[in-house]
């Protein structure tokens, strides 16, 4: 018992003391020895923490650093058609190169143009595309012949870091958003999605199509941005929505589309079309020309856009054979049925185009009558059956002349012409709008109206504007 009763009163004796100097106050800050023993372990742990973080940053760091030294996924750092033209001399050998591959679709180009080059580089002494100062070049910042290159930081700065509130267009192929650069411009950047390499397809076609491009009635593209998988397009910004939301949209009992508008529109849609088929060498067929890919600035201007799904066709080939690609209710039954595509299925697209402009009807709309879910085939039957007065947008406050509306009444019908070779090319589809009288007269004159004609048609090849003029006030005095 008295051995116990000690070890037990030894035992309380030590803790009082432990305790005593636990409250006991230090030298240091007149802080009690538990509170110093606290500091110690916390600043131990925030030494652990911080160095756990250096490390890791330093890992993550080094990781990026080998991605963009020695990139080797399926999508490359920088696209390699990009980096060959950043040298003037490699623009035009470039060039040289598509103009003997013109047969060929675009991907059979680019790798034609890539394994030349690829061999002039080792033959030089040139460092591969992955490699050294190429990579390092190619993610700064400058303007290499087809846009400016920028990169993801500008990009996020522009959109607010991609802000949802930013977002003005959304699709299968990505998202749109409005953004702001550093000089204040206003720009659309489109960010592909990277469906299984579509990003990279898609990022190619739509710089190698329309990269070099300028026209008024084309959406121009400004630059690029090629960060790891990330592929963006930079295009300038179009204020005032597409032609779907116009026809389509919730606009009011009367259409702010007058029928001038409308055949302003299609015009300057024609326009920009006839530049890529008759304009461009190789030739560019959209493949995807539909309401919603053409854009409108606050004149009504159109700007055809999206070319994601254009192929080039050089000269010696009349059709490239592809893929079946577009939307439904604007694709060609020639090309829908046999996947020959040539500038002839952009034409029945803008045949169907035109309709909807006329009527404000969609191609395929399953809310109406079974007569009427496809536009092609009741527009048609109307005009069959005379009654094409009767197709024009109820929208449309003042209808149009019998004379406009008989003119664009026939384009339309001439664009989707079960026979391809018959449908007109987008040049005189053109002429066609803008004519001041209805261009397919009839083919029965006398020799007297041809003679006193023939004046007046040697005179307009003089002179275009003025003396055509003056040809159609004789021709309406007649």
């Amino acid at each position: 018992m008295s051995v116990s009763g000690n070890s037990s009163g030894e035992i309380q004796a030590s803790a009082t003391s432990i305790s005593h100097r636990l409250t006991s106050k230090t030298p240091f800050l007149s802080l009690k020895l538990y509170a110093v023993i606290a500091i110690l372990i916390l600043c131990v742990l925030a030494a652990f923490l911080l160095i756990f973080l250096c490390v890791r940053t330093n890992r993550i760091s080094r990781k990026r650093k080998m991605r963009v030294k020695h990139s080797s996924g399926l999508i490359p750092l920088v696209s390699k058609e990009i980096v060959e033209i950043k040298a003037p001399d490699r623009t035009e050998n470039c060039e040289k190169k598509e103009i003997k591959v013109e047969h060929l679709d675009l991907k059979e180009a680019c790798e034609v143009v890539e394994v030349d080059d690829a061999e002039k580089g080792k033959s030089s002494g040139e460092s591969d595309v992955s490699g050294g100062s190429r990579s390092d070049a190619s993610v700064e910042p400058q303007n290499i012949g087809w846009g400016r290159w920028y990169s993801l930081g500008e990009l996020e700065m522009a959109t607010r870091g991609f802000s949802g509130d930013n977002i003005i267009g959304e699709g299968g192929y990505g998202i749109v958003y409005r953004g702001v650069l550093q000089d204040g411009s206003v720009v659309a950047v489109k960010n592909l999605l990277n469906n299984k390499g579509q990003a990279e397809k898609e990022f190619k076609v739509e710089v190698e199509a329309i990269g070099k491009v300028r026209h008024k009635n084309l959406v121009g593209l400004i630059g690029y941005c090629a960060e790891g998988v990330q592929r963006m397009l930079v295009y300038e910004y179009i204020d005032n929505g597409n032609l779907e939301q116009w026809l389509h949209g919730d606009v009011g009992p009367v259409s702010p589309l007058t029928w001038d508008i409308r055949m302003r529109i299609a015009i300057g849609t024609a326009k920009g079309l006839a530049y890529l088929h008759e304009g461009l060498e190789p030739k560019v067929v959209h493949r995807d020309i539909k309401s919603s890919n053409i854009l409108l600035d606050r004149k009504w201007n159109a700007k055809v856009s999206d070319f994601g799904l254009a192929k080039l066709l050089g000269p010696g080939a009349s059709y490239v054979t592809t893929r079946v690609m577009g939307t439904f209710g604007y694709v060609s039954p020639e090309y829908a049925s046999t996947g020959m595509l040539n500038e002839g299925s952009d034409v029945y697209s803008f045949g169907v185009l035109l309709m909807e402009i006329i009527t404000g009807r969609s191609p395929i709309d399953y809310s109406r009558p079974a007569g009427e879910m496809n536009l092609v085939d009741w527009f048609k039957g109307m005009v069959a059956n005379r009654r094409g007065e009767e197709v024009v947008d109820p929208l449309i406050e003042i209808q149009p002349s019998p004379r406009a509306l008989k003119r664009a009444l026939l384009v339309c019908l001439r664009c989707i012409d079960m026979d391809v070779l018959k449908r007109p090319k987008m040049g005189q589809i053109v002429h066609m709008l803008e004519a001041d009288e209805f261009p397919f007269r009839s083919e029965l004159r006398s020799a007297r109206d041809k003679d006193s004609l023939s004046p007046i048609a040697s005179a307009s090849n003089n002179q275009p504007k003025q003396s055509r003029g003056d040809g159609t006030e004789k021709s309406r005095r007649r």
